[in-house]
């Protein structure tokens, strides 16, 4: 009854929208066209409504890799006893792996900000596709070699409720892109900007009262999302029994990245925690799935300020890029800062004294606790964060100064284009973050609530591998304080105090090139990704996939090679001390989507006066400034309902005897493993090894990923 009341809800709202249709409000396909709606088999109070895309949607490698997107929707009251009066509207977009689909490990893969799309992990880092542009007024997708899928099926998820694509309620307003706010009624432009800068259109209610604003609460919602899709996908479900009639464990390997080392072992916890009310009775067996985790993987995490934030300041003067960010003198203040009397590191403390003894359930319904964990994110920004940011660079990249192009925001127009929508089924207009939602997370303090370290700590206990990957580059989550994370762990794992013995081995990632360095002790690794900001992915694509899949495959993380994980201990020197020289600082490029991160004050007093042109939502000088890209573009490239003309001719079609075994140099499939490992002074320049194919992870478990710090 609950489901068909969500539907009927779902409907009334599209009729009352299809009133003021225009350009920029999406099709009513979101329940019609092509879209199939069905209970999910395990919980019939949850409702997927989802659809398969037109080929070049989403460019793949092989033609034949399925992709379905689509909502996972959950009634009011579903989290109960969390308090949740509000519909709950997940998108997701799932891709196969390149080959042997039906056996291949599942990739969850999940942004963090708190507030930030999984789209961008998609189109920026590790999603099979990337978007370009074909021509004026056109753009297409073309298959990334390095994309996740080349080791597994993937399905990115936008969470929590009403980031990117996923919604509570239909709601018109207008987005205003020089403010990058969001208000409703639907209102004119003002007439200090021009009309393009101020878009009218559907979207979610942009209500705090009607999403997450907890850790704790989002795991609880990702539990149902993946109960209601796992439950209607069995054949994507990597059960541990052979008979695949019966759903037996679903083993995850917990991707995430940024605020992801908030969400990670905190969701990892919780579905332990469910596995546990299943195995004594409390959850029934015949409802739920078990959801096992064999892996969770931290990118560039933003995991533990007790640990983590006195790094802030240390690697703002002294880094591996000789950038003096900070003088010596504002880098001592910093740490005084917090290390004082009412500084970061008491008033965190504060906040976890008072989580313990008046919100032990972090559901963020204590006012006072709130208020004092609040106090703490507040006082640790300003005096041991923040000082930075007077340096003008990155927070994302410390190479680079603000504002700075890369990744490029192309895809941001692709899916606003109402072509792309009707082909995904989607609902609402796209937005890269909802800062309202990041805002709901702030105002309960959840970012200094903390215990991730005992949480990861657990895991560590039950046999879950549990890897922190860090880029050199990025400030906001940076691998000093990444390696501290990694040290304390093992601190609190009597079992790992070997980690400490452990070396630095180099990441070999082909037969020319080391991606970085990592120290493992059986399940617990910390690697050093070499020229990485804040996207590892987007960075260094290669490097990014040889850790992951090393990863879920339990391999040895230096050269992937099968390893022993109850004794293995990396080999190599006691720290990570490779330096490198910073790359000059790019040209920023302005696109009109988000122009609050990538304008400059110039360029944004330009598009208020009305000057320059605007050529696929980036701005120019001139018209004659826009080049039209190379033609092996449009060959490579597909868009909705037509293949590029590469891809027949390029790509054999996956199956498990053929493309399966298939690691020819110009068919994207298999990972690398070493046979030899360079001296550090062959550092990027010689070693031997073999491509792998992947036919063979039958056996491997699923992964699950999340994101940035403000991505």
């Amino acid at each position: 009854m609950a489901a068909c009341l969500a539907l009927l809800t779902i409907l009334l709202h599209l009729s009352f929208l299809s009133k003021f249709a225009l350009g920029q409000y999406p099709s009513s396909s979101f329940l019609t066209g092509n879209i199939t709606t069905i209970q999910s088999p395990v919980d019939k109070d949850i409702v997927l409504h989802f659809k398969s895309p037109p080929v070049g949607t989403c460019t793949t490698v092989f033609p034949s890799q399925k992709q379905y997107t689509g909502y996972v929707s959950l009634p009011p009251h579903k989290l109960a006893p969390i308090q949740q009066n509000y519909y709950v509207n997940t998108f997701f977009w799932f891709i196969e792996a390149r080959t042997n689909a039906s056996t291949a490990p599942l990739t969850i893969f999940i942004n963090g900000g708190p507030g930030s799309s999984s789209m961008v992990g998609l189109f920026q880092e590790a999603g099979p596709c990337e978007v370009v542009e074909i021509a004026q007024n056109k753009f297409g997708t073309q298959a990334r070699d390095w994309g996740w899928d080349r080791s597994s099926n993937i399905i990115f998820i936008d969470q929590p409720n009403q980031v990117g694509f996923s919604f509570d309620k239909l709601t018109n307003g207008s987005l205003n892109l020089m403010a990058s706010t969001i208000a409703n009624p639907p209102s004119i432009a003002p007439a200090s900007q021009p009309a393009y800068t101020f878009l009218n259109g559907t979207f979610s209610s942009y209500d705090a009262n009607s999403s997450a604003n907890t850790t704790e609460i989002a795991a609880h919602t990702i539990w149902h999302m993946l109960q209601g899709f796992l439950g209607a996908f069995p054949q994507y479900n990597p059960s541990i029994t052979s008979n695949k009639t019966q759903s037996g464990p679903v083993g995850i390997n917990l991707f995430t990245e940024s605020y992801g080392g908030k969400y990670g072992p905190r969701f990892a916890a919780h579905f332990e925690s469910q596995n546990t009310l299943r195995q004594t009775g409390k959850l029934p067996k015949n409802k739920t799935l078990e959801i096992r985790l064999a892996s969770l993987g931290i990118m560039q995490g933003c995991i533990d300020d007790l640990v983590q934030a006195k790094f802030y300041p240390i690697f703002a003067n002294n880094n591996t890029y000789n950038i003096k960010a900070l003088s010596l003198v504002d880098q001592q203040n910093a740490a005084s800062s917090f290390l004082g009397a009412t500084g970061c590191q008491q008033q965190i403390q504060s906040c976890r004294n008072a989580v313990s003894s008046m919100d032990p359930d972090n559901e963020g319904d204590a006012i006072s606790v709130n208020q004092i964990c609040k106090d703490a994110q507040t006082v640790c920004y300003e005096s041991v964060l923040g000082p930075y940011i007077q340096s003008g660079r990155s927070l994302y990249d410390i190479t680079q100064m603000v504002p700075s192009p890369f990744p490029s925001s192309t895809y941001l127009e692709y899916l606003n284009s109402a072509e792309v929508q009707s082909a995904i089924g989607v609902a609402i207009n796209y937005t890269e973050s909802n800062s309202v939602i990041g805002n709901s997370f702030v105002q309960t303090g959840d970012y200094e609530r903390g215990d991730q370290i005992s949480q990861m700590s657990y895991l560590l206990s039950l046999g879950v591998r549990v890897a922190l990957i860090y880029g050199d580059r990025d400030y906001i989550c940076n691998w000093l304080g990444g390696e501290a994370v990694a040290f304390s762990i093992a601190a609190q794992s009597p079992a790992y105090a070997p980690f400490y013995a452990a070396g630095y081995a180099d990441i070999v990632v082909n037969s020319t090139y080391v991606g970085g360095v990592v120290r493992q002790y059986g399940n617990l690794s910390f690697s050093r990704i070499f020229a990485a900001g804040h996207l590892i992915p987007a960075y260094q694509p290669e490097t990014a996939f040889t850790v992951f899949t090393r990863i879920i495959t339990g391999t040895d993380m230096s050269l992937g090679e099968p390893i022993d994980l109850s004794t293995y201990l990396s080999n190599g020197t006691a720290n990570a001390t490779y330096t490198a020289k910073a790359p000059a600082s790019a040209e920023p490029t302005c696109w009109i989507r988000n122009i609050d991160n990538t304008c400059t004050n110039d360029q944004k007093n330009m598009i208020l006066r009305g000057d320059g042109y605007i050529i696929n939502g980036i701005l120019y000088d001139k018209s004659s400034d826009w080049h039209a890209p190379a033609s092996s573009i449009s060959v490579g490239a597909g868009y909705p309902g037509t293949r590029p003309p590469a891809m027949t001719a390029t790509a054999l079609p996956p199956s498990d005897t053929d493309s399966a075994s298939d690691t020819r140099p110009d068919v994207p499939t298999g990972v690398y493993v070493a046979t030899s490992t360079p001296s550090m002074s062959q550092k990027g320049t010689s070693a031997k090894g073999v491509a792998l194919s992947l036919g063979w992870l039958v056996s491997c478990s699923i992964v699950v990923m999340m994101a940035p710090e403000a991505f």
